[in-house]
């Protein structure tokens, strides 16, 4: 037993010694751990959302018949698993599942294959290619089914490592600045690639991004700790049920019990509401933009470079805008933060339509403001469900947070809007012809797609307006407002429950 114990204390000990060195310069080592996911995250999920879309319907050739069947079994699965493996993180005594970080770190070499698949197609395919169908649906489904295993863990942490108000914000700058890093490769691979042009090069770049992503989230599996890491099974989290029954195996009524839980809480039903568009609008535009851009504004007004900055200013400046509001974040809180976004994006909206399509400059400005208002808006969500999983945790006197299985709950209801934005943009656009522009390509005669061009148009100034204002009223009842004047919520009753 004592030659047992020499290894572990020796990577305790180099462990510590590394903490104390993150400590001298400065850096928070929570922290630091938390946001090396989301650094690989950033990476992989951005190339991804902005360029599946256009790859399938240009460059495989899918039909709108297949799109349409992969998304649908995409939205299932997508909404399915979130649930399901947030009960099981938060309720199986396997520690690569109740751990959290050993979550991140056996599911981040799977997660950065998975986003793999999209990039290199299974055979040359013909339009309209069946297999091309199929080969958009095991891509979608496996990359959601390990983002979902990955990210629920590193969600779950967020709320778990400290209920404190200014730790969290602590974790959203340290997040924010590993996203605005990690954003850039939607940048670089536009600038090398051509915006896709150069296919062979993409694939190259999404390669070494798959590696560099898998490094990252491997630092977090290996470092990161949740308070809750030593809990066990966390069956015991329901007050209501009896505490024999906790210690077998998980059932589905105790599933029914804790969802129910949930779902009964009213600020988490505003806020999946509000958060169900929020999710429309990020794939409306993560997925259309490109496309957009390319037929709304002439390539002598913006030429491919210059688009490649405007996509990785997208996807950049939602961390910068993020990073510059902490105090904003500490003085105002997250609540009316949110709600003016929804504001802006709404009169911005309603400019840009009473201006019309031909002032190119100010529709390219305005497309890439609506990318990062709306991205900016998102990367603050994490904190109200934190809130929300705190209410939780103490209206059901539980001895540990049901983290995973919220956020997870969040998804269920959320993660259908992923793929009902491009379902619906596509069936739109084809129905004024975007079929026949895709197959012509440029040698098409812009005024025969006059009436495409303008539902484009319509599309990006009616959806962002009249989205906004359905979530200014979800979002204004939203009663957890003033989390950010509080230093500790429930820390003393939580260890005070756990060691009694």
């Amino acid at each position: 037993m004592a030659s047992e114990g020499k290894p572990a204390s020796g990577v305790r000990s180099a462990r510590m010694n590394a903490v104390r060195h993150l400590i001298n310069f400065g850096v928070n080592p929570a922290a630091l751990a938390y946001a090396m996911t989301t650094l690989g995250s950033a990476m992989i999920n951005n190339i991804f959302s902005f360029y599946y879309v256009k790859l399938f319907l240009n460059k495989y050739k899918i039909s709108e018949g297949a799109f349409h069947q992969s998304q649908v079994v995409y939205m299932v699965w997508n909404a399915v698993n979130d649930p399901l493996f947030g009960y099981l993180q938060d309720n199986s005594r396997v520690p690569c599942c109740s751990q959290r970080r050993l979550s991140i770190l056996y599911g981040a070499p799977l997660y950065s294959l998975a986003f793999l698949l999209a990039w290199f197609p299974w055979r040359s395919y013909a339009p309209g290619d069946w297999m091309s169908g199929l080969h958009l649906m095991v891509a979608l489904c496996a990359f959601d089914g390990m983002l979902t295993f990955v990210l629920l863990a590193q969600c779950a942490l967020f709320a778990e490592i400290s209920s404190h108000h200014q730790s969290r914000l602590r974790l959203v700058k340290y997040s924010q600045v590993a996203s605005l890093i990690g954003s850039s490769s939607v940048l670089f691979c536009g600038v090398l690639s051509r915006n896709m042009e150069d296919f062979t090069a993409f694939q190259a770049f999404t390669v070494l991004v798959a590696i560099l992503s898998c490094g990252c989230m491997l630092y977090t599996g290996l470092h990161s700790e949740s308070r809750f890491d030593n809990k066990g099974s966390q069956s015991d989290a329901v007050g209501c049920v009896d505490q024999t029954s906790q210690q077998f195996a998980v059932s589905f009524s105790m599933l029914r019990t804790l969802m129910w839980q949930i779902l009964t809480n009213r600020d988490f039903q505003l806020f999946v509401l509000m958060n169900f568009f929020q999710v429309f609008m990020l794939a409306f535009f993560n997925n259309f933009t490109m496309i957009f851009s390319e037929h709304l504004i002439p390539p002598d007004v913006l030429p491919s470079l210059a688009k490649s900055i405007m996509y990785g200013a997208g996807f950049i400046c939602p961390q910068l805008l993020v990073l510059s509001f902490q105090s904003l974040l500490h003085g105002l809180g997250y609540y009316r933060i949110i709600l003016f976004a929804f504001y802006v994006e709404a009169g911005m909206a309603a400019i840009m339509l009473a201006l019309g399509p031909q002032h190119y400059y100010i529709l390219a400005f305005f497309l890439t403001v609506n990318m990062v208002i709306i991205q900016a808006a998102f990367s603050l969500f994490s904190l109200p469900l934190a809130d929300i999983i705190d209410t939780d945790l103490q209206l059901y006197k539980r001895s540990s947070p049901l983290s995973s299985m919220v956020f997870g709950t969040n998804a269920l209801f959320t993660k259908p809007a992923q793929s009902l934005a491009p379902m619906i943009v596509l069936s739109i656009l084809n129905q004024f012809g975007y079929e026949q522009l895709k197959e012509a390509g440029r040698d098409s005669n812009p005024s025969t797609f006059e009436s495409l061009h303008s539902v484009m148009f319509y599309l990006v100034c009616l959806v962002p307006l009249c989205v906004s204002a359905v979530q200014v009223l979800a979002w204004r009842p939203f009663s957890i407002r003033d989390s950010h004047t509080v230093d500790t919520k429930y820390t003393l009753t939580w260890f005070l429950r756990r060691n009694s």
